[in-house]
């Protein structure tokens, strides 16, 4: 597992404003960094272009992100294609660092079994995930066993030989833009099914699942949450509510049931759906929740429509951000001043991954060879045990 220093780290101390300026122009191609934004405004995938944004907001950075082009599996003959990557965390940043850290590998032993993509390999490399989490936080319960309260959503696009796959877990959203040919306006088509307690459909299907449970998902604060706790029903982590070993002392008591769990209360088991791109699909936005909380679908696939390509991402941070800005009654230029924890009260770390589909590239089979790229939202990466800033960059192959 590698460490993942950014602004996220407590480290960031270490790195001198001159130090981080030096990172940007040295490795500019990797991404750039504007006080709690991060982003790279354009780069090459497979089947196109793509842009990636991610602004900071929690104390430590929950938001984890990546761009995987290339060779899908572990053997060199492929198939080929890009894997999109977004995963908000909650509680804490281990979830969704982990999962940056073994999804994408897994999905690629995966594939080369079956030696092919398809639903089922992304659902083994999501199971994988779980099971290899709690495994981590089993060893890590004597010492830090907070860790169990700690989880994280977790959506993936898989495009490969002209098909899209979309898999979720949790409120992070995929919204597709495609032109309508009669008109020529960009329409906004959700991919993504989202799993909040806030959604009547999520109430029900916990309520089917848990019918001795009168209290499987409470109205608090106006909110309503899975046991009053957790507003999504899905994700990766949050073992305090699937195992009942870890919803007991030393666990904060605010985690703690009153009644022992019988079976799992969150699942890991993602929505998938399979689409087959058309010529007239334009972009895919895949965003967490921090974005949909402030821009409709349809608003962000008009932002992205009316403006060049390079920079999308950005774009649609900084719409969200002015949002945010316009709902406290303040100015935009003083919401950018304030620092990471006490902007949470503003907005929550947001993330967005604009990804372009050329349509001559989505066609092509996914057995044509293209050179590897890795891109990795929101900070430097560093070899272990390495203080020293821009050792490692985020990013490798040819874009």
């Amino acid at each position: 597992m590698r460490d993942v220093i950014g602004v996220n780290e407590p480290f960031e101390g270490l790195f001198s404003a001159k130090v981080r300026s030096i990172c940007s122009l040295e490795f500019g191609f990797l991404g750039r960094q504007d006080g709690l934004l991060w982003y790279k405004d354009s780069g090459h995938h497979v089947s196109g272009e793509f842009s990636m944004a991610v602004v900071q907001a929690n104390n430590l950075l929950e938001d984890q992100s990546q761009v995987e082009s290339g060779s899908l599996s572990t053997h060199e003959f492929g198939p080929y294609g890009t894997f999109v990557g977004v995963y908000d965390g909650h509680g804490g940043p281990e979830t969704s660092r982990y999962i940056n850290d073994h999804l994408f590998q897994h999905l690629k032993r995966f594939t080369s079994d079956q030696q092919s993509m398809s639903a089922d390999v992304i659902r083994k490399a999501y199971q994988a995930t779980e099971e290899g989490f709690m495994s981590l936080v089993t060893k890590q319960w004597p010492m830090k066993p907070q860790i169990a309260a700690v989880g994280s959503c977790c959506l993936v696009g898989v495009i490969c030989g002209g098909t899209l796959y979309i898999a979720n877990l949790g409120d992070s959203r995929a919204v597709l833009g495609r032109v309508v040919k009669a008109t020529g306006e960009v329409l906004a088509i959700q991919l993504s099914t989202e799993h909040n307690a806030c959604i009547e459909s999520v109430r029900q299907e916990l309520q089917a699942l848990h019918p001795d449970d009168s209290q499987i998902v409470v109205l608090k604060h106006n909110v309503w949450r899975v046991k009053g706790l957790i507003q999504v029903s899905r994700s990766i982590g949050d073992v305090y509510l699937k195992k009942a070993e870890f919803n007991r002392e030393p666990l904060y008591i605010k985690f703690r049931l009153r009644e022992p769990i019988k079976r799992p209360i969150l699942s890991a088991d993602p929505s998938i759906s399979v689409h087959q791109l058309q010529p007239h699909d334009q972009f895919v936005i895949f965003a967490s929740d921090g974005l949909w909380e402030h821009l409709s679908n349809q608003e962000a696939v008009d932002i992205v429509q009316n403006h060049p390509q390079s920079g999308s991402a950005r774009r649609l941070v900084k719409a969200a951000l002015q949002e945010a800005a316009k709902k406290r009654e303040m100015r935009y230029s003083d919401l950018k001043k304030i620092d990471r924890g006490v902007r949470r009260h503003f907005h929550d770390d947001i993330t967005v991954i604009v990804v372009f589909l050329d349509s001559s590239l989505v066609s092509r089979a996914s057995s044509v060879k293209s050179p590897n790229v890795s891109v990795r939202g929101g900070g430097i990466t560093l070899p272990h045990n390495t203080l020293a800033p821009c050792t490692m960059p985020t990013e490798t192959g040819g874009t």
